[in-house]
């Protein structure tokens, strides 16, 4: 009995300090997840969806003690003018970045490097006027991008190659009047594409883009209306509804400006050509930078959805075309054969009319006699 006592003694001497160790290292470990996702004062922050929210604060800048492996943040409706250059340095693990309704008019061309995994980025409604071409080159999994609402004029060539994942692309109510289709054709996996509110001109700077835009709804993709606002005959109309036989002139002119450049030649292009060797000795005079090869364009494809169409009109008409020929001719066939059974009708008649004239004659003369 007493051996049983003091080991039932020793056993409580040993097991408080172990329930002691456990709450205190569950007690740690809070404390280091918490400092692990410690939320910004005055956000909203949620640990499980690793979210954080700092919108309609009326912030100027971006807090500094974001954590590191935040995957959303929503930085909305508040008064942000300025991005610094590292200020996402921190943040590679973000995946949706929101930073709508604000006051941006540039983007630096850095900003974005750092975010490998971000596939959605919102910058709708500031004051974006220019995009650097470079902008977007290190965020391939780019899924979702919202530029509409901005002052853009126009959208630099290059800009979208390094996004084959761009599956949605908004660039509504912006200055944009042209768009070249050189700029939307590595965007292979796009199916949503806004273009709308934007003063159109629909002119030749845009009839590449309107094939473009016929193979892209030709293969399933969805776009709104882009309504022509100059010249004012097109005013209003969509661009795809407009002929291509409108646009018969663009051809003419640019005939008309290769023949001019012919007429004008510049210096030779020296890009690959050899050098000359030289047998005097000196300093290598300088190229001019104005002399440039001229880069070769890019194939730009048919319209398939033209094709098509114009391939089965040519059938319609061709088939309407014999249809009307093999009718004339079956006309003309019985309206012969009824000539000719006329005239046979004719000439079996003939005899007997004469014979009674020659009745009628004999009559007049006897009534004479008598």
């Amino acid at each position: 009995m007493l051996f049983m006592s003091a080991g039932h003694w020793w056993r409580n001497r040993f097991s408080m300090p172990w329930q002691e160790a456990c709450l205190l290292g569950c007690w740690f470990s809070l404390c280091a997840a918490e400092s692990f996702f410690a939320c910004p004062s005055s956000c909203k922050c949620n640990n499980s969806s690793l979210e954080v929210d700092c919108s309609g604060l009326g912030l100027s800048s971006i807090p500094s003690d974001i954590p590191t492996n935040t995957r959303t943040f929503l930085f909305l409706n508040n008064k942000l003018s300025t991005l610094p250059g590292p200020v996402f340095s921190n943040l590679s693990a973000l995946q949706r970045l929101d930073l709508s309704n604000n006051f941006l008019d540039q983007l630096p061309q850095n900003i974005f490097n750092d975010l490998g995994n971000l596939t959605e980025l919102q910058l709708r409604n500031n004051s974006i006027r220019t995009l650097d071409k470079d902008l977007l080159q290190r965020t391939a999994l780019l899924r979702l991008l919202d530029l509409s609402i901005n002052g853009l004029a126009q959208i630099p060539s290059g800009i979208f190659d390094d996004l084959p994942a761009l599956h949605s692309l908004s660039l509504r109510s912006n200055r944009l009047q042209s768009l070249d289709r050189v700029t939307f054709e590595p965007l292979v996996s796009l199916q949503q594409l806004q273009v709308g509110d934007n003063p159109w001109e629909c002119d030749c700077n845009l009839r590449d883009f309107k094939h473009w835009m016929e193979w892209f709804s030709y293969r399933g993709g969805k776009i709104d209306q882009l309504a022509c606002t100059l010249p004012k005959e097109l005013r209003g109309k969509d661009m795809r509804m407009v002929p291509m036989e409108m646009f018969n002139y663009c051809s003419q002119l640019e005939d008309e400006n290769s023949s001019i450049v012919l007429d004008n030649p510049g210096p030779p292009c020296t890009k690959g050509s050899p050098t000359p060797s030289k047998t005097k000795s000196g300093p290598e005079p300088e190229v001019e930078p104005s002399v440039v090869c001229p880069q070769k364009q890019r194939y730009r494809p048919v319209s398939v959805r033209r094709a098509i169409g114009t391939v089965i009109i040519a059938g319609v008409v061709c088939g309407i075309v014999c249809i009307m020929m093999v009718v004339a001719a079956a006309y003309g066939c019985i309206y012969a054969s009824l000539m000719a059974k006329y005239h046979r009708e004719l000439k079996k008649r003939q005899p007997l009319m004469s014979d009674t004239e020659g009745e009628h004659e004999e009559q007049k003369q006897i009534s004479s006699v008598a």
